[in-house]
């Protein structure tokens, strides 16, 4: 793209509801003994699966990675905890595609990207619950309120797949999956800027059933929000968490899960009398409540997975200058009844399918009560033989408020030869508008959903967490229906609209290259690579930022990887370098970003077999960077923590 500088940056010297659902229902477990999961299982949206070669992302269903064109990563447990700390934004930056911004300090507002995506255009499941907060105005999920705290893996699948996830999936898919464990397991932390972190987790495991319970506490003073502002903004959240499993036989099983997370923000505004961005005296307060109770059944032929799941978010905005009482707030609330499911046909022929209804509502200070529902259902049939294997699918979504939308989607993978494969991909995504864009003050019952076609195609060598594993995709995205906020006076609207409204103007365009290599040369030591080139274009004619760049979408992002277990008693020593290119903060590609390089260190050492101690040092150069122009970030931290298991 013209204006900009592709190059690398320098590389400075020495950088409330379903509580319920959880644990009560659990504790009386009754059932046959035959294939209960072991406390050691890795479950995705309530599915065993193997951590290293399996996922459900791509499909839905138990799927190969070896077996689907899709590109997916997989982060299990063991990379999540080398990474330590409150921030998973950490471990996702080794995900090839993905990139971040954050209004601040961690505990801030922090929007995740996938291949120059919007961050609203990623759907965000966790314990296979969709999280999108119905609220905001665009949607989307504030990964700032998710700490890793009781994570057992994530799950990331990059591109459009609207087929087997419905709205949102038009960037890709991050599925989050929290611990199922039988013992216990505790940590705790302390480091810069006050920083305190506390994480529990316990559970029991029988051929009867299963049931966890996590909570974990963490708190910072933080940094100032506003980085020309000198007063710490700080960030608290607690939180508490659990799943369950009553196995009612050896094929069925009736399963559960809850989070419920209370985290209060710091945050800076426009006071008077210049009303320039600096130190106000503001917090935001968000409570999260999510949970999912159904059936699970699985056959020699046919699994099943049908329940209800509820998402509910309250965000208020405080100004202690004018009182105790909240100054405004939002309040959202989806709840889902799905179904979906996998036949296996003759001839090596699988039907994956589903089917959804979802009733969302919102309010706030200032609009009334607006409610919408959305009902879809889905089929890809799939084909698989030893080397080869082939999907395609179709989904239909009818939407209360814009009526009808067709998704379809097709993918594939042949193995040339041992070990390196040939994957394919094509994508379709849509993204319903919320209800705050329809319905709001500043709403348009008109719009129509958001639309995304990706393509991509890319060579895969071995396996994931196997000895040697490399990878390269190439990519393209064509997005249209995009909504932007717009003058009243386009679309002759002042009478009821005055200060504007919201319409489907937008066409863009993100295409690129991912690579990924991933390395074990000795069982001591592991190093991994991700690097993303992405070129973005807003291509909507008869605009002024017509053939300009995406906001916040830089041109490339790498991030290098080590760990290695000494000799030494068992300690283990770690390092990552994150490196991202310059990029606009605005769509009229006026405000530059600067690039930066911010580099950690980390080390873990065992006292016992079930204690080890643990530390790191992020941003080891003590860089001055931003991801949001005039946002501040945190300079060079240290931290020191101990965990233990039993």
């Amino acid at each position: 793209m013209d204006g900009i500088n592709r190059s690398w940056p320098e590389l400075r010297p020495v950088k409330k509801y379903l509580l319920s659902v959880s644990a009560s229902a659990f504790l009386g477990a009754f059932a046959a003994p035959a294939f209960a999961q072991e406390a050691d299982d890795v479950v995705v949206a309530d599915y065993k699966i193997d951590p290293a070669t399996i996922t459900v992302i791509a499909t839905g269903s138990e799927t190969p990675l070896s077996k689907t064109g899709q590109p997916v990563t997989v982060i299990t447990a063991d990379e999540i905890q080398s990474i330590q700390g409150p921030d998973i934004t950490r471990v996702l930056e080794r995900v090839p595609g993905l990139t971040i911004t954050r209004n601040g300090g961690p505990g801030s507002f922090t929007g995740v990207r996938l291949r120059g995506s919007d961050a609203e255009q990623v759907l965000v499941l966790v314990d296979g619950v969709r999280l999108e907060d119905v609220s905001a105005p665009s949607g989307g999920f504030d990964f700032g309120t998710l700490t890793p705290g009781g994570v057992e893996r994530i799950d990331v699948l990059r591109g459009s797949n609207s087929i087997v996830w419905g709205s949102a999936a038009i960037g890709g898919v991050i599925a989050v999956q929290s611990r199922d464990l039988n013992g216990i397991e505790a940590s705790a932390e302390l480091g810069a800027n006050d920083s305190y972190l506390a994480d529990a987790a316990a559970g029991i495991a029988s051929d009867f059933g299963a049931l966890t319970v996590n909570g974990g506490y963490s708190r910072s003073d933080g940094v100032s929000a506003a980085a020309v502002g000198t007063e710490p903004d700080g960030f608290r959240q607690w939180r508490v968490g659990g799943r369950g499993r009553i196995n009612l036989s050896q094929d069925l099983a009736i399963v559960a899960t809850a989070r419920y997370a209370d985290t209060r923000t710091d945050i800076d505004g426009f006071a008077p009398p210049t009303y320039s961005f600096g130190d106000t005296p503001e917090y935001q307060d968000t409570r999260q409540a999510s949970g999912r109770i159904g059936l699970r059944f699985t056959g020699s032929n046919l699994t099943l997975n049908t329940g209800f799941a509820i998402s509910d978010t309250k965000r208020d905005y405080y100004d202690p200058t004018f009182g105790t009482d909240p100054s405004y707030g939002y309040k959202g609330r989806s709840e889902r009844v799905d179904l979906t499911g996998r036949v296996n046909l003759p001839a090596d022929f699988t039907l994956d399918f589903g089917g959804d209804s979802e009733w969302t509502r919102f309010s706030s200070t200032f609009d009334a009560q607006a409610k919408a529902n959305l009902t879809s259902g889905h089929a890809l049939l799939g084909w698989s033989s030893d080397r080869a294997s082939l999907a395609a699918g179709v989904r239909i979504d009818d939407h209360s408020r814009f009526g009808t939308a067709w998704t379809f989607g097709a993918n594939g993978a042949f193995e040339l030869v041992d070990n390196l494969r040939l994957r394919a991909s094509y994508g379709e995504g849509f993204k319903a508008p919320t209800l705050y864009q329809l319905l709001s003050n500043y709403g348009n019952a008109a719009l129509n959903p958001e639309r995304s076609k990706s393509y991509d195609a890319g060579l895969e060598w071995g396996a994931p967490y196997g000895k040697l594993h490399a990878a390269v995709t190439v990519f393209r995205r064509d997005s249209r229906n995009l909504i932007t906020f717009v003058s009243c006076a386009s679309l002759n609207a002042c009478a009821t609209r005055p200060f504007g409204l919201y319409d489907n103007v937008g066409l863009a365009r993100a295409q690129g290259v991912e690579a990924e290599l991933g390395a074990r040369p000795t069982d001591t030591l592991h190093l991994q690579a991700a690097y993303t080139y992405l070129e973005t274009e807003n291509r909507t004619r008869g605009t002024a930022n017509f053939g300009k760049d995406l906001a916040r979408r830089p041109a490339h992002a790498l991030t290098l990887s080590s760990d290695w277990t000494s000799p030494l008693a068992g300690l283990t020593l770690g390092a990552d370098l994150r490196l991202v290119g310059d990029s606009f903060d605005n769509a009229s590609n006026t405000r530059r970003l600067d690039g930066y390089a911010l580099t950690t260190v980390r080390a873990s050492f065992p006292l016992t077999e079930k204690v080890e101690l643990y530390g790191r040092v992020e941003n080891v150069f003590d860089v001055n960077y931003q991801t949001v122009a005039d946002y501040g970030t945190w300079g060079r931290s240290a931290y020191i923590g101990i965990r233990a298991k039993y």
